[in-house]
C-alpha cells in the first residue's frame, strides 16, 4: 500500500556521597482543513501532496574526635602580636606550609552564650529506587497547554505546580509540539523545564522530533526561501501558516528552542517499545539501526539546507503505513526486524482518522460511535496509535506502557 501523505498534526541519578563535618556551613538567608467532512481522502494534495490540517528527628552526626595537642606556651591574648603587643596577623595569614584545620578552627554556625552546645541537622538524602522507573509517553500536544498540563497531573507526574513528581519515572514525548493550539512555545518551555527536574529526580523526560518541529525549524531558518516540492514551488513559511502555524509561537520562538528541536533524536527503543512519531517507513531511508537514523537526520539538518530540511518534513509527514490490514502488519514488522522492539507506538496519524471517522476542529465531537479515551492497539496488535486528536475535540493522551491489552 502507498502511504498517505496528508499533513494534519503532524534525551542516571545523582550519584550520592556522604557528607563530611566540612559540608555544613553557616546558612544563608536570602530575601525570599483538518476535519473534512465525509470520507477520509486517501490523496488531497498540498503543493500538489500534502492537504492542510512542545526532619525533624534525624541524628545529629558525633563530631570527628579531637586529638590531642602538642603543650605549647602560654599565647597573648587575641589581637595581639606576639612579640610587639601590636596587632596579630588576619586569620590565615603567616601559616605554616601544609596547616590542617582542627576541629577548633571550624566556622561557628551558632552561639548565644557561655555553655551553648551547637549543634547541626543531618538531613538525609533521599536515595532513588533501584533501577528504571515506570514508563510513559505522551502523543501529539499541538500548543494545547492546558490539557496537557491537566493529563500529566492525573498521572501524578507533574504536581499542582505543574513540577516534577514522578522520582524516577520515565517519560517520553513522541513530538508535535507546536501549530493549531494557543501555546506551542508554552510546551515546549514545560517540556524543557522538566527534562532537567526528572533527570534530577532520578529519571527523565525527553521528546522525539515530529513533522511539526521540522516544519517549524524551517519556517524560522528559511520563510519564503522558495523550495523544490513534489508539485512545483513551495516554501516553509506558507506550508507553517496553511498548518496550523501561530504567528504569536513564532514570536516567541529563540534560540534555545531551535537548538533543542534541532537535537531531538527521531526513533528511540525503550523497554520492548520502538517510538516513532510518524506511522511510516520512510525511517528505513536513514539508516539500518535507530542510532543510524538519528546521527543521519541530525547532520542533514546540521547543513542548514532548505531542501534538504523540506525533503525530511515531507518524508515525515507520510502516515497510514500501517493500517491496511494486509500490507499494514508487514511494514509494522520491517521496522521491528530492522531496529528491534515487539510494537511501535507512534503519534502522528488521529486515532479518529485511524478508524475511519471524520471530526472537525470547531469543537464538533460527533465523529462516530468511538469517542478517542486511550490508545489504539492495531495492526495485528503490533501498532499503537497515541494521537487522540486533541486538535479536532479528541483526548491529549498520556498512557503507562506496557499496555494491559
Amino acid at each position: 500500500m502507498v502511504e498517505g501523505s496528508m499533513t494534519q498534526g503532524a534525551g542516571q541519578g545523582p550519584a550520592m556521597r556522604t557528607e563530611t563535618l566540612r559540608d555544613f556551613r553557616v546558612p544563608v538567608t536570602e530575601p525570599v482543513p483538518y476535519g473534512v467532512p465525509g470520507a477520509l481522502p486517501e490523496e488531497a494534495p498540498v503543493y500538489g501532496e500534502y492537504p492542510a490540517y512542545y526532619g525533624e528527628g534525624a541524628p545529629v552526626p558525633p563530631h570527628p574526635p579531637v586529638p590531642p595537642q602538642p603543650s605549647v606556651p602560654p599565647q597573648p591574648p587575641m589581637g595581639q602580636d606576639p612579640a610587639a603587643g601590636g596587632p596579630a596577623p588576619a586569620d590565615g595569614d603567616d601559616l605554616d606550609e601544609g596547616y590542617t584545620p582542627t576541629h577548633r578552627d571550624l566556622p561557628i554556625i551558632g552561639r548565644g552564650g557561655p555553655g551553648d552546645t551547637v549543634q547541626v541537622q543531618y538531613v538525609p538524602q533521599e536515595t532513588p529506587a533501584a533501577g528504571p522507573g515506570p514508563l510513559y509517553v505522551v502523543g501529539d500536544v499541538h500548543g494545547y497547554l492546558d490539557e496537557l498540563v491537566h493529563e500529566l497531573q492525573a498521572q501524578g507526574l507533574i504536581d499542582a505546580d505543574r513540577r516534577w513528581s514522578a522520582g524516577n519515572a520515565r517519560l517520553w514525548f513522541l513530538g508535535d509540539f507546536t501549530d493549531r493550539g494557543p501555546d506551542g512555545i508554552g510546551v515546549i518551555d514545560l517540556v524543557m523545564r522538566l527534562s532537567a527536574e526528572a533527570a534530577a529526580a532520578g529519571g527523565y523526560c525527553k521528546a522525539l522530533m515530529g513533522n511539526h518541529e521540522l516544519l517549524l525549524i524551517g519556517a524560522k531558518r528559511f520563510g519564503d526561501t522558495p523550495v523544490a516540492s513534489g508539485a512545483g514551488t513551495a516554501t516553509f513559511q506558507a506550508a507553517w501558516l496553511l498548518n496550523g502555524g501561530q504567528r504569536t509561537d513564532m514570536e516567541r520562538l529563540e534560540d534555545v528552542h531551535l537548538q533543542w528541536m534541532q537535537r531531538l533524536d527521531a526513533a528511540v527503543l525503550e523497554d520492548g517499545h520502538l517510538l516513532l512519531h510518524s506511522d511510516t517507513t520512510a525511517y528505513l531511508d536513514y539508516g539500518d539501526s535507530i542510532e543510524d537514523v538519528n546521527d543521519t537526520i541530525h547532520e542533514l539538518l546540521n547543513r542548514n539546507d532548505a531542501d534538504i530540511t523540506w525533503d525530511l518534513f515531507r518524508k515525515f509527514t507520510k502516515r497510514f503505513a500501517f493500517r491496511d490490514e494486509e500490507t499494514g502488519p508487514q511494514a509494522v514488522r520491517e521496522l521491528l526486524d530492522t531496529y528491534g522492539g515487539g510494537r511501535v507506538v507512534h503519534g502522528h496519524s488521529p486515532i479518529p482518522y485511524l478508524l475511519g471517522e471524520v471530526g472537525t476542529e470547531d469543537g464538533d465531537e460527533s465523529r462516530g460511535p468511538e469517542a478517542v479515551n486511550g490508545p489504539h492497539v492495531y495492526a495485528e496488535g503490533l501498532a499503537i496509535a497515541m494521537d487522540g486528536g486533541v486538535t479536532m475535540a479528541g483526548k491529549l493522551l498520556v498512557v503507562q506502557l506496557p499496555l494491559n491489552d
